[in-house]
């Protein structure tokens, strides 16, 4: 396909994963709300039982809403289900890998300095880790959650850790983390598709024999939308990660991969307790700041300097950066590129003349020196002595 093709394919993709990402996660977080805030009911003879009830204001009226497993009444219609926002979240999401990744070659998965992998290698591991991980929490969820839900936590949970750990070692960074985003969020589809949506047409079968709503059948499809709850926030951030190379790049990019999941997660948890917990204003503080300062120092840790501390040598001339420029970078950023497999002079970054050079110093020392995202996956073969050359030149002014 073309690539004017495959670029048509990643934006209506994109859009509507975005669209459908947005509709469902709202869905999830209302319903988790709403569950958590229903008051106990009256007794109400001429309807069901209620489980609960609660009071809403919105868009200019006051809403009243029931939760009830309907105990013998017939199943009301139209009834409404929410299931379309996951699946199209979740297949738009597959387009986008094949389009930017695994086919479309609009972004790289191997990184040599990382790992010796082919592209069919760097596919099969990046997929694998996406089916590997979701059978490893279903496994654990089906055969042994119901008899030792605690066990069944601390080995999936290791499990996921583990499959995050290894694709920051075997993938180029920015791919690591989009496939720990999209392992992640395979599961929660999975969770809709097997799980949730069968329990509410097992719920729907019983009403219409004439009977209530089973309560396990409800907790079942509760305790995995539960899962899908606290997967939401670090979905979201590793859905965005691509926008932040300094931090899928470090060198302790697999510390900083977990401590986004364990902060977005611990977030997640502190709004779900927060109506039985008095203290959890202080508490959410304390979860984002320690995520935050964790984010900080990690990043200033393994940020060390890419040129292995040769700062400090001899004086270097625009005529020795100018040819590192040309060699390594200029393939791309350039009004007459010889390499437009990611389009025209990407981000709009052009180094034809001495002066866009100059002007660009603090964006090639960020991605050249200090990040080394650049050229992607080192395409060009740039050495640690040429990005030392580049290091020099912008600690000593970076003067034409």
């Amino acid at each position: 396909m073309s690539g004017t093709g495959v670029e048509v394919i990643d934006l209506v993709a994109r859009w509507i994963h975005v669209i459908s990402g947005i509709m469902w996660i709202g869905n999830s977080l209302l319903f988790n709300w709403l569950d958590r805030n229903l008051l106990p009911a009256g007794s109400r003879p001429q309807t069901p039982e209620p489980v609960g009830t609660i009071w809403l204001l919105h868009s200019g009226g006051f809403y009243y809403v029931e939760k009830t497993l309907l105990g013998g009444a017939p199943l009301p219609a139209p009834l409404h289900w929410f299931k379309w926002q996951a699946y199209s979240t979740w297949w738009s999401g597959m387009v986008l890998l094949l389009a930017v990744y695994y086919a479309g070659g609009r972004a790289v998965l191997t990184d040599s300095s990382v790992a010796a992998l082919t592209q069919v290698q760097a596919v099969g591991v990046g997929v694998g880790a996406i089916v590997g991980g979701w059978l490893l929490y279903e496994s654990m969820q089906r055969l042994v959650a119901p008899r030792a839900p605690a066990l069944a936590a601390a080995v999936w949970i290791s499990g996921l850790l583990a499959i995050a750990v290894a694709l920051t070692q075997l993938l180029n960074g920015r791919a690591a983390f989009l496939h720990v985003g999209a392992m992640l969020g395979t599961i929660m589809a999975a969770n809709v598709v097997m799980t949730i949506v069968p329990s509410q047409r097992a719920l729907v079968q019983s009403v219409t024999a004439g009977g209530g709503g089973s309560a396990a059948l409800s907790a079942r499809a509760k305790r995995v939308s539960i899962h899908n709850n606290y997967f939401t926030f670090p979905v979201i951030v590793l859905m965005v990660i691509g926008h932040f190379p300094s931090v899928y790049s470090n060198r302790l990019s697999w510390l900083l991969l977990l401590v986004l999941i364990a902060g977005g997660a611990m977030v997640r948890h502190v709004l779900n307790i927060r109506f039985g917990f008095p203290a959890w204003r202080p508490a959410l503080a304390g979860t984002m700041a320690a995520t935050v300062i964790a984010l900080y120092a990690i990043l200033s840790t393994g940020s060390a300097s890419a040129a292995g501390g040769t700062g400090s040598a001899g004086q270097v001339s625009f005529a020795e950066v100018r040819h590192v420029i040309d060699r390594r970078c200029g393939s791309c950023h350039s009004a007459l590129q010889t390499d437009s497999s990611r389009g025209p002079a990407p981000g709009g970054v052009m180094f034809d003349r001495p002066e866009q050079i100059v002007a660009l110093a603090p964006r090639i020392d960020e991605r050249a020196v200090i990040t080394r995202t650049m050229p992607p996956s080192n395409k060009t073969g740039i050495t640690d002595e040429e990005r030392g050359v580049l290091e020099r030149w912008i600690r000593q002014g970076a003067k034409p």
